[in-house]
């Protein structure tokens, strides 16, 4: 019993059970069965509530979102393909976390070591909220990165879940937008959201390498001295004695 509760014992678990998914996501593609829609006599509410239960599943399981939010919207519409969307996505995020905190974060805090790993893991402990917000709003770091780099720090979960569902609502409802106006690609009412989708990518990008110098390696008195070029001593042909 207690080798099945050891930090290491769980990690690998996690680690098998996230290939696993992986391996079943290209094996049989299940982001296909949520964009053939659903029975016609199933209730609005009832499909959209499977939906979303589907969509967390599948996210956790490393299904890439945006084929997720396209598929939503063209299933669903704006509205109704927006809540599927923002509903999947914040339970795919807390399965992920959960799974992560339970089975992963023992044995691997111990690692967080190095400039760049100690200063993401001091700004999602200290300030989760805001700083899993940032990540959420600016896409760049893929959903599940997230979700476990979460896990991992000291991020509580009502920080973690409350961000998420407030910083995925921009760019998820353009690609719902987008999923629901798929059949005519020329139309303003593809093309816009779209549009927001490359501008807030580029925008993420020109951030992070604005922010890079922050993260960066910190140079060190001892690495400064060592780099400065040493001349060696002068020695004087003149007597200094009588």
């Amino acid at each position: 019993m207690s080798l099945l509760l050891a930090p290491w014992t769980r990690l690998s678990l996690l680690v098998a059970l996230l290939a696993a998914a992986g391996a079943c996501v290209l094996l049989y593609e299940p982001q296909r069965i949520l964009s053939e829609g659903w029975p016609p006599g199933l209730p609005v509410g009832t499909a959209v509530l499977l939906f979303a239960a589907a969509y967390g599943v599948c996210s956790a399981a490393f299904v890439p979102r945006p084929l997720l939010n396209l598929a939503a919207g063209a299933v669903f519409g704006t509205q109704f393909g927006l809540v599927a969307a923002v509903g999947g996505t914040v339970l795919g995020a807390a399965i992920a976390f959960g799974l992560g905190r339970i089975m992963g974060q023992d044995a691997l805090r111990p690692f967080l070591r190095g400039r760049w790993l100690e200063a993401a893991d001091g700004q999602l402990s200290r300030h989760g909220f805001r700083s899993m917000l940032a990540v959420r709003l600016f896409p760049g770091v893929p959903f599940v990165v997230a979700n476990y780099g979460a896990a991992v720090s000291r991020c509580g979960w009502g920080p973690f879940l409350l961000a998420t569902a407030i910083g995925v609502v921009p760019n998820t409802t353009a690609y719902v937008i987008a999923g629901a106006n798929a059949s005519s690609p020329g139309s303003p009412a593809f093309l816009v959201p779209f549009g927001f989708i490359v501008v807030s990518v580029a925008a993420a990008g020109v951030v992070a390498w604005r922010k890079r110098h922050r993260l960066a390696p910190a140079r060190t008195r001892a690495s400064s001295y060592e780099l400065t070029p040493q001349h060696p001593p002068v020695v004087s042909g003149a007597s200094h004695g009588p």
